[in-house]
């Protein structure tokens, strides 16, 4: 994650959400798990491959999904798509978070029902934006 490289710069305030960070890149995710709690107050959960994350889900609910496409095993579209079709998970904002910039990776995130494509790494002022999204807002119908 980018942060601005103004010394006086300080967190927006935020409504606490429940994040699920999912990246096999254990120290990116730490390290973005870290900022959002330390940062925002968000309740932050990891997950290093689909299958877990997708357990994970389950279990905490949570209200956004930072995801990573390049996943070992279940990739980051069939998650996105397994996350869309469970009850617990249909209604939260899902955000790739990837190098795949590519137009065709694009279109596929909206395919499988990601609501947001991010480049790695994400500045803080796009996690700002991330949670004031219409569909956390009650501004957007939910799924």
């Amino acid at each position: 994650m980018n942060l601005p490289e103004s010394g006086g710069w300080k967190p927006k305030p935020t409504t606490p959400r429940r994040i699920l960070v999912v990246d096999d890149n254990r120290g990116a995710a730490q390290v973005l798990s870290v900022l959002l709690q330390k940062f925002w107050g968000h309740t932050v959960e990891t997950a290093y491959d689909g299958k877990t994350a997708l357990e994970t889900a389950a279990r905490m609910r949570p209200e956004i999904i930072l995801l990573d496409i390049g996943l070992p095993g279940l990739d980051g579209f069939e998650v996105a798509a397994a996350l869309r079709a469970a009850p617990a998970t249909r209604g939260a904002l899902i955000a790739a978070l990837t190098g795949y910039s590519r137009e065709q990776d694009r279109r596929r995130c909206g395919e499988v029902g990601i609501d947001l494509h991010l480049v790695k790494p994400a500045a803080a002022a796009t996690l700002e934006q991330l949670f004031a999204h219409p569909r956390l807002t009650g501004d957007s119908p939910r799924e």
